[in-house]
Parts: structure tokens; sequence; C-alpha cells
């Protein structure tokens, strides 16, 4: 069976993927999902996260070939991983994520889409080098399919978002296109634009393209048609 790395998007944690670990362990699979620096239980300051912090976490947890999902922001983090660790990474999928366009960073791709649902939900901070979303706003934009409980545990979780990983943008050479790739569109994201998830993906084996008819958030709302989504990308 296979070995799988979760990394989360912007302003999450690891604790974003409680539903789908013991899923995917109970598949017969190996599952492990990260906090990012400055997210969830790691104490480094926010301001001072960085993109490049951000891929030598994913790196130091690739002691084995192993899937490695990005979720969101986490598209970014898994692409700068894979590129200089390609090695080490059976396959790359992206779950509503950003995927890094030449001489883009991540806050021009936002731009990419017709509209950036997200940003009137963004609160600011006065020095621009974090931003937090806003609770009255973020049920709408990223978990309008969750329940209740798991509306109220996002927003007891979700931390502050350091700004500068999506200041980076992200070369990719013949090493990361050395790697495997599957892209998962989801339907009623309110975040990512689904057209744009759909361009992104556009140049993807159509044979590894997926959609679920979900928000940005389906580790939530549909946490089982996720894990089982995983396990046929990974029995190929």
């Amino acid at each position: 069976m296979a070995r799988f790395l979760l990394v989360h998007g912007s302003a999450h944690g690891a604790w974003c993927w409680r539903e789908v670990v013991p899923r995917l362990t109970a598949l017969g699979h190996e599952a492990i999902a990260i906090d990012l620096p400055s997210h969830g239980d790691d104490p480094l300051p926010t301001n001072s996260a960085t993109l490049d912090l951000y891929a030598q976490r994913v790196i130091d947890h690739l002691t084995e070939p192993t899937i490695v999902v990005g979720h969101s922001m986490g598209g970014y983090v898994i692409s700068h991983a894979a590129e200089q660790a390609p090695e080490l990474v059976d396959r790359l999928i992206y779950l509503c994520a950003y995927l890094p366009w030449p001489g883009r960073t991540l806050a021009q791709m936002r731009k990419e889409g017709k509209t950036q649902p997200l940003l009137p939900a963004l609160i600011m901070s006065e020095d621009r080098k974090s931003f937090a979303i806003n609770p009255d706003m973020v049920g709408d934009v990223m978990y309008h399919d969750c329940t209740d409980d798991q509306l109220a545990f996002a927003k007891s979780q979700l931390c502050l978002q350091a700004t500068q990983p999506s200041d980076q943008q992200v070369p990719l050479t013949d090493a990361y296109h050395s790697v495997p790739r599957s892209y998962i569109i989801c339907n009623q994201d309110r975040t990512i634009p689904p057209e744009l998830q759909r361009r992104m993906a556009a140049d993807f084996d159509a044979r590894s393209v997926f959609e679920l008819d979900t928000s940005h958030s389906p580790f939530f709302s549909r946490p089982q048609d996720l894990s089982d989504l995983f396990d046929t990308i990974a029995r190929g």
C-alpha cells in the first residue's frame, strides 16, 4: 500500500485532515498529516514563515517514496518540495490547489481567476506581513457544505497566515516534471474558482484529473469519498 503525506493550505494545520487520516489507514495506507512552520502546533512566529521553510518541512518527512497531497496553498509547497527531491515523491496530488505557473507567485495566481471570492474575507495586518480569515465569512467561503460542528472546530483552529509564501515564485524544471501528478477539482469551491482549477489542470494527463462535488474543504464534508479517491489514485 501507499504512504501519504498530507499538506494543508493557508491558515490551516494538520488538524484539517483528522477525518481523512483514519480512513486512509483503514484502507491499508500509511497517512501522515503535518503542520507547516507557524501553523497548528508549530511554534515558529507567523512572520518568520517562508515558502522555503514550508517546502523543507515536507522534504524532512520524505524518508521514503511518498504520495504527497497539497490542498490550496499547499500546491505551491508540494511543487517546491518535489523540485528539490523528486526521487522521494511517488506522485503529487493537487486538491483544489494552486499550481505554480512560470513567473507567477501564488498571489498572482489568485488573480488568474475570473473572480477572487476569498479576497473579501481576508483581514490584512497593518504591516501586511500576515492575514486572518474573517470568521463571519469563512463558513460561506470555505465550509458551506460542512456540518456546524465541523465549522466550529475549524474556526477554533484557524491561524494567521504569513504573506511571504504567497509572494515567492517557484521555478519548475525537468526534476519536477519527472514526477507523476493528479488534480482533484472541487466543483462547489468558493475559494479557488473551479474554472481556474480546470485551467491549472489542463495540461495534466486527463486520466489523472478527478472531480468532487464539494466545497473547498472535502476533507470535512466528504472525507470517505476523498479517501476512496486517494486510494484509487494510489492504485493507479
